[in-house]
């Protein structure tokens, strides 16, 4: 998998929730702040504001996209000045039979111009977040636009027309179109980002071949002996000046890394699947189960084995 597949993978947990919301004005909808989530809005029809609790209000157009990867609270309203007194909107409000909300309309609205959002979030798990998600900012904002993203408007659309006429199949089809979206929605992100010769971070690291040529081997083959000087051969480099390349954009040394993600891999294996701790141990690069546990535990703060049990 690349690396972008692979950070959803081991991040994401559960189902997503997502729902197709009628409102008519006047109307507004505030959505609370949710740690350990990444929430969503799309314009279907009409327009309206976003309301940041700390920025100034944000138009919004049929087809715009919102991504919040922190979870972080707003609002929504058919006008910048609107007082909002409904409900809190938050991401466990449905039942488990629910997960799924056709059209809905606001009650209160007085008939006025129809506004068709669709809303949703994504729970992640904090123990397993990856750095590449912590960078990204409060909002993204990815303004409508005929000429691009055609791969983000055809996702949009077929998950308005299964919310909308949910057939055979709607709850299997819609969680894919979500993950789907999710990653076109991070895709677009990543990509839009300008290259700097001083950029750090992510988003500079994915857009350096060098790096991103050591990452991916990372995530092809977590288990095999890598060295410093390996990941600098698959870089196309000499040992040192990958060494520093690679710290200064990615934020931690190589060989960090590397443990990392053999220990948040082996998180994941140890919640999906029921292998044996020496068969974990083998797949992300431990011939020692003990050395395996030693490590697991400096990252995670308890043994493989209690962790399993309590998670």
């Amino acid at each position: 998998m690349d690396v972008l597949s692979d950070v959803l993978a081991v991040t994401r947990t559960g189902r997503p929730r997502s729902a197709r919301v009628r409102w008519h004005a006047p109307w507004g909808q505030e959505f609370s702040a949710a740690p350990g989530s990444a929430g969503f809005q799309v314009i279907l029809q009409g327009s309206c504001w976003l309301l940041p609790p700390d920025a100034g209000p944000v138009r919004l157009l049929a087809g715009d996209v919102v991504f919040l990867p922190h979870g972080s609270g707003h609002t929504l309203a058919d006008s910048p000045e609107r007082l909002v007194a409904a409900p809190v909107c938050g991401p466990d409000d449905h039942e488990p039979h629910e997960v799924y909300v056709s059209d809905s309309v606001d009650r209160s609205g007085e008939g006025g111009p129809a506004t068709v959002v669709l809303c949703g979030a994504y729970r992640l798990a904090p123990s397993r977040a990856h750095p590449l998600l912590q960078t990204l900012p409060d909002l993204v904002h990815l303004p409508a636009h005929p000429d691009r993203h055609p791969e983000l408007r055809s996702v949009v659309q077929l998950l308005a027309a299964e919310l909308e006429n949910p057939r055979l199949g709607t709850d299997a089809v819609v969680p894919g179109l979500l993950d789907t979206l999710l990653l076109y929605i991070l895709r677009i992100w990543f990509n839009g980002q300008p290259a700097r010769g001083d950029a750090t971070g992510w988003a500079a690291a994915l857009n350096d071949p060098p790096v991103t040529a050591a990452i991916h081997a990372i995530h092809r083959d977590p288990a095999a002996p890598w060295t410093v000087a390996k990941l600098a051969a698959e870089a196309g480099l000499s040992r040192a000046p990958f060494a520093r390349r690679f710290a200064v954009l990615v934020g931690q040394p190589p060989l960090g890394y590397l443990t990392w993600w053999r220990m948040t891999t082996a998180a994941r294996l140890l919640l999906t699947s029921d292998a044996p701790l020496r068969s974990i141990a083998t797949q992300v690069g431990y011939t020692s189960e003990f050395a395996f546990a030693h490590a697991f535990k400096r990252t995670h703060g308890s043994a493989p084995g209690t962790y399993r049990r309590n998670n």
